[in-house]
């Protein structure tokens, strides 16, 4: 095998069908596109969400809710997700910036801490927000929570 007699799999390379070349193609004329029209032109363009006259479906379906531009939203981080992070580096503060290090929380998440699980060690936590049980398993240990 040489690079002078490679060339592509059976079947695998269409020629593109040459259009407007002559009554004697078979496709002159009309280039394939019918007899005038929008679509026969050059430059048409359906707008975006047309169906054909028919009323589209971003304006059949009503409208609904509203979003509150004042919603504060945090990431929820549970208490058994904080005790398998002090086994794991084994520490005794936690602060968002070794949440992030370790993948638990992105760059600029406000972090609230929640109850879910058990704390076996003396934590101070450093977050934005606590939940009440969290707060109190927390003290409860003896440890320490801090809004930020």
């Amino acid at each position: 095998m040489k690079l002078n007699n490679l060339k592509p799999a059976k079947g695998s390379v269409k020629t593109n069908k040459r259009v407007g070349r002559g009554q004697g193609s078979g496709k002159g004329g009309t280039a394939a596109r019918g007899h005038k029209g929008d679509k026969a032109r050059s430059g048409f363009k359906t707008k975006i969400g047309f169906e054909g006259g028919q009323m589209p479906i971003q304006r059949r379906l009503p409208k609904f809710g509203f979003k509150n531009i004042n919603r504060v939203e945090y990431k929820g981080l549970n208490l058994d997700s904080i005790q398998a992070l002090v086994e794991k580096i084994n520490v005794s503060e936690i602060t968002p910036e070794i949440l992030f290090d370790n993948g638990l929380v992105g760059k600029n998440d406000l972090v609230k801490i929640l109850g879910r699980g058990e704390l076996k060690a003396k934590v101070k936590v450093s977050a934005n927000a606590f939940s009440a049980t969290a707060k109190a398993a927390i003290e409860g240990k003896g440890g320490e929570a801090i809004v930020l």
